[in-house]
């Protein structure tokens, strides 16, 4: 829970710093920041594969294999990343132009999105990094290291955004160094260090049997986070024609909504390493049980967040609100309407949790893409068209879509179709 807070804080520390220079930048970060998911949704799909195959490899005793995975997944977000990141770059300018930027929030997009696409290959080092260590129940160690990437990163964005005088630039940058740091530090530790689970040089070829057991696994994610982060980028693409205030409450509602949403996300992330450990170890009835318990607790956990939002919604919008009554006021009613949805939120990330864990990432694609683009955008085209409820009509949109895809994912849940095993064991020695 404590390495999700760590991640949010990195997006609330820019969010805090570029809203003190004023609407416009804050409005330009919001609009490009689906597309750095959307390529990060990519290298999530890499370390949802590995946590699956690693955690269930290490729940059979299989710790060969599991080093082997791990050095694989490694080489492959190495190659990736660097491609990716050089193809953000080159097509920034008809990104943000696609998007609907225009005059300033274009110039503002493209000169932190140029920059953010640099941090490509530190985010997909440290999902290797992270897919390690919590496949063997270590989410102690990456916690640290996050800790230490955000308070540098916290102490570098004003002094790239003020003291250089870089704006906008200066926290890309700021947070570009804080990522790439300690990736390569944690990654160093996996190669130097041979105790439990480490990269093996020998290993570092490409195998074939062994990437298409990644991409098997990882592909339904990657497709899932990467139709539904595109489809935060058509969604934002709605939200901007409200107007650039709309944009920037929508913005800011989010983070802090993300910050909230911590706890769940921590579960969540746990949940798929016993889920997988327990599979692997043919303790199904464990597995089970484990996400009926975490049910229970992100529901307690979301109930009392969102009655603590609903209260003090407006003076923590006011925090990142730089004398703007009309952003205020609607980031304090998004903030509000959304707080009703936490609980939901919960069930949603303990179902994803647990179909990734298990390695039948379909189930949690279909969530994904289905909760964006088979509900919540048609919602919005409707609400747009056919009601005078205005931006309130996408916040509801996000609700309804949030409560059915949680039924669905009950559903998926309820027939115990995500208990079967997804690795091939050695076989047994006559």
């Amino acid at each position: 829970m404590f390495n999700n807070l760590i991640q949010t804080l990195y997006n609330l520390a820019d969010t805090f710093w570029v809203s003190k220079l004023g609407t416009m930048p804050m409005a330009a970060m919001t609009l490009v920041s689906p597309v750095i998911f959307l390529t990060l949704s990519i290298g999530t799909g890499i370390n949802v594969a590995g946590t699956a195959l690693i955690s269930q490899y290490i729940g059979s005793n299989d710790e060969e294999k599991s080093i082997k995975v791990s050095t694989q997944m490694f080489t492959f977000s190495v190659i990736l990343s660097i491609i990716l990141g050089i193809i953000g770059y080159l097509l920034t300018p008809f990104i943000v132009t696609f998007m609907g930027g225009q005059d300033e929030i274009f110039t503002y997009s493209s000169q932190y999105l140029t920059i953010m696409f640099w941090e490509i290959p530190g985010m997909f080092l440290f999902l290797v990094y992270t897919a390690i260590k919590q496949s063997q129940g270590d989410t102690f160690t990456p916690m640290v290291l996050n800790v230490l990437g955000v308070i540098l990163n916290i102490l570098l964005d004003p002094i790239f955004i003020f003291t250089f005088n870089m704006g906008i630039k200066g926290a890309a940058i700021a947070t570009v160094l804080s990522r790439m740091i300690f990736a390569l530090y944690a990654i160093y530790t996996l190669f130097a260090h041979k105790d439990g689970i480490y990269l093996d040089r020998n290993n570092l070829k490409m195998e074939k049997d062994i990437l298409k057991e990644i991409i098997a696994i990882g592909l339904p994610s990657t497709l899932g986070q990467s139709a539904a982060s595109f489809g935060f980028v058509i969604l934002n693409s709605f939200v901007i024609s409200y107007g650039a205030n709309t944009l920037a409450a929508f913005g800011i509602g989010n983070r802090i909504n993300s910050l909230v949403l911590m706890p769940v996300m921590g579960i969540g992330s746990a949940l798929a390493t016993i889920v997988g450990q327990n599979l692997g170890a043919d303790k199904k009835d464990r597995a089970k049980l484990a996400v009926q318990t975490a049910l229970k607790l992100s529901t307690i956990l979301m109930v009392i967040g969102g009655v603590i939002m609903v209260i003090v919604s407006s003076s923590i919008v006011s925090i990142f609100v730089k004398d703007d009554p009309d952003v205020l006021q609607q980031g304090t009613e998004y903030l509000r309407l959304v707080s009703i949805s936490l609980p939901l939120m919960g069930f949603f990330q303990v179902f994803v949790g647990t179909f990734q864990g298990s390695g039948h990432t379909i189930y949690a694609m279909m969530m994904d893409m289905g909760r964006l683009w088979g509900l919540r955008i048609p919602m919005i085209i409707l609400f747009k068209n056919f009601t005078q409820w205005g931006p309130n009509g996408v916040w509801y949109a996000m609700l309804l879509s949030n409560a059915i895809t949680c039924v669905f994912g009950f559903i998926i849940f309820l027939s115990g179709k995500w208990q079967k095993q997804v690795i091939h064991k050695k076989k047994a020695l006559a």
